[in-house]
C-alpha cells in the first residue's frame, strides 16, 4: 500500500512539474529570440530580423514574422511586457510602448518592422 502511495506522489509531482517546467524553458527560448537595442532604450528587438535602414530616429527590419494585419506574434508581445513595455495606443498598424518617459512606435507591416523614438 505505501508503495502505491509512493508512486502516486511520484506521478502527481511530475504532472505538475512539467507544465512549470515547460514554461520556464519557453520564456527563457522566448528572451533568447529578442536582443536590446541600446540606440532605442534597449527596446526588444528580434535577434532574426534583418536590419535594412536606420537613421537618428529608427531602424527598419525585414522580418518575416511581422504582419499589418495581426500585428507583432504574441511572444513579441509578451518579450516587450516582460522588459517593461506597456502596450499604449494603436493606429492601424503602429502602436505607441512605453516605459517610464521613453516611447517607441512600433510599425509592423507585412513581414516589414519599423521601430521608431516617438515623440
Amino acid at each position: 500500500m505505501a508503495n502505491q502511495v509512493r508512486k502516486k506522489m511520484i506521478g502527481w509531482t511530475i504532472a505538475l512539474a512539467m507544465p512549470l517546467l515547460g514554461g520556464v524553458i519557453y520564456y527563457f527560448i522566448l528572451l533568447a529570440l529578442y536582443l536590446p537595442s541600446e540606440d532605442l532604450f534597449n527596446f526588444p528587438v528580434p535577434r532574426y530580423a534583418e536590419l535594412i535602414q536606420e537613421n537618428e530616429i529608427g531602424k527598419s527590419y525585414d522580418w518575416s514574422a511581422a504582419s499589418e494585419d495581426k500585428g507583432i506574434p504574441f511572444g513579441y508581445e509578451l518579450v516587450l511586457k516582460i522588459n517593461g513595455w506597456k502596450k499604449g495606443e494603436r493606429e492601424g498598424a503602429s502602436v505607441i510602448y512605453t516605459k517610464g518617459n521613453k516611447k517607441i512606435d512600433l510599425i509592423s507591416s507585412t513581414k516589414h518592422l519599423n521601430i521608431l523614438k516617438a515623440n
